[in-house]
């Protein structure tokens, strides 16, 4: 007999995350609807799957009957749908509790850290499904080998997701192998402090099975055995956070009792860590040396410089699952990446165009460093769209000293997503510090003219916002003025 159709209702079904678990549902059988305040390429795709959505905030459009609610902290609570199904009776979800409800009772791959781990999650999905361990897998980004942020594979007994550190959502997990790729500062509007999060990174940590493995990235932790204690000795004199620069958080404490294995792409001192890295017509190679074994002349296809970091965690996980050398070569070879994170929109002699999620200093300065390594004598215009008042605010002479680097440099303002104006928060608290004449603020509709008319060899776009709106056009134009009339 088949189960009981059940109703779910999506509040912030455009989220990367949220439209995952609609497609989940929705492919299960299950009847789904969702609000969200804006319509979206991804809400496109989820409304062409058959999913109903609606963009205006009025409980009027909420389907009669419901029997789960699934919300994003994202959505204000002021919102007149949250407060109507707040008021309903009808249960209430977070994403990351729902995403905790499906993860039980399978060995759950979840990949947490302030950057990287959308690749990482996506690496380890790609090369499992690849393989015939298969899995299924809720990700944060748009995966090309999949065409999609969700696989569902029912026979296997994995499951891969990327944990989120927002809102302290990666603390429903219990996951048998977990890894963190980063602990730089982020979202500190919810935490009120680095150490803070630091500590919730520790919580996700002990949350691993004893017989799992947690995979952190060399340099980020210490052994608790051997510090303790000069670290309570430490604690007295100094409080943690103020011993510790922004930029060299403290290190975090791992927890007893868990096995754990640590990765790099640069040195030789983790369990893992990559070799003799060259990169050859946009391919990169490595070799991996694992415990045991080095394996020799792994190749990324297509793919940027810190993508090996991600993919020595990604083969560190899926050799801990059981691939064999032949099936992780060939995963990695067939990644063919995500979409918005090193993605080649052109790639011609005299063009070359990427797009790129990264709106964090950290990312930015790896994405710049990726496009130097691979065009190093090429005159290079990078296109950032600043994401949040509160993130600009607090690392406003970060992002000028990473963007400095550029050769031209445009910016769009900031794109608000969550959040309300912040008096004397704009772009030009950023555009205002780098040390380059070469910076210029646009307009959206100037954005691909602009691009044009400073005649670059390599573009960059950047941002977490709705710059991906504009990459359409930005391409166009690039062929339109570079590729078509060669």
């Amino acid at each position: 007999m088949m189960e009981q159709r059940r109703s779910y209702y999506f509040l912030g079904i455009g989220g990367i995350g949220m439209s995952a678990l609609a497609r989940f549902f929705h492919q299960r059988g299950d009847l789904v609807a969702g609000y969200d305040r804006t319509p979206s390429p991804l809400t496109d795709q989820l409304q062409a799957e058959g999913i109903s959505i609606h963009f205006e905030d009025d409980p009027q459009q909420i389907p009669s009957h419901i029997d789960q609610i699934v919300y994003t902290p994202a959505v204000p609570t002021d919102t007149a749908e949250y407060q109507y199904l707040a008021a309903s009776g009808i249960p209430m979800m977070k994403r990351s509790q729902m995403l905790g409800e499906l993860t039980r009772g399978k060995k759950c791959i979840a990949v947490a850290g302030s950057h990287g781990k959308t690749t990482t999650s996506s690496m380890i999905a790609y090369l499992l499904h690849a393989s015939p361990l298969g899995c299924s897998a809720f990700l944060g980004g748009i995966a090309k080998n999949f065409d999609s942020n969700m696989v569902v594979d029912n026979k296997s007994e994995w499951v891969v997701v990327e944990a989120d550190e927002y809102d302290r959502s990666f603390l429903q997990l219990h996951p048998y192998y977990s890894v963190i790729t980063a602990t730089d500062p982020d979202h500190l509007d919810i935490y009120g402090s680095h150490e803070k999060l630091l500590q919730a990174f520790e919580q996700y940590a002990s949350q691993t099975h004893p017989e799992g493995a947690l995979f952190v990235k060399e340099g980020l932790f210490e052994d608790m055995h051997h510090h303790h204690e000069e670290h309570q000795h430490h604690h007295e004199e100094t409080p943690a956070a103020a011993s510790h620069s922004v930029d060299t958080p403290r290190p975090i404490h791992l927890p007893e009792g868990v096995k754990h294995h640590s990765y790099t792409a640069h040195g030789i001192e983790a369990d893992y860590y990559a070799i003799n890295v060259r990169h050859y017509r946009g391919n990169i190679y490595f070799d991996l040396r694992t415990p045991s074994r080095v394996l020799y002349d792994l190749q990324l296809t297509n793919s940027s410089l810190y993508n090996v970091e991600n993919a020595v965690a990604a083969s560190a996980v899926a050799l801990s699952c059981g691939l064999d050398e032949y099936q992780l070569r060939h995963g990695l070879k067939t990644f063919a990446g995500i979409r918005r994170r090193f993605d080649y929109h052109i790639n011609e002699k005299n063009i070359v165009y990427i797009d790129d999620y990264a709106h964090h200093p950290q990312e930015i300065k790896a994405t710049l460093d990726s496009v130097r390594y691979l065009y190093p004598d090429h005159r290079i215009v990078g296109v950032f769209q600043p994401h949040l008042y509160t993130r600009t605010r607090d690392l406003a002479p970060q992002f000028a000293e990473v963007l400095s680097s550029l050769d031209e440099l445009v910016m769009l303002d900031i794109y608000p997503a969550r959040e309300k104006p912040i008096f004397g928060v704009s772009s030009k608290m950023i555009l205002q510090r780098v040390k380059s004449m070469n910076k210029y603020l646009v307009e959206r509709e100037q954005l691909a003219n602009v691009v044009v008319a400073l005649c670059p060899q390599v573009v960059v776009t950047m941002g977490a916002g709705d710059i991906d709106r504009l990459v359409p056009e930005v391409e166009q134009k690039l062929r339109e003025a570079y590729v078509n009339n060669e």
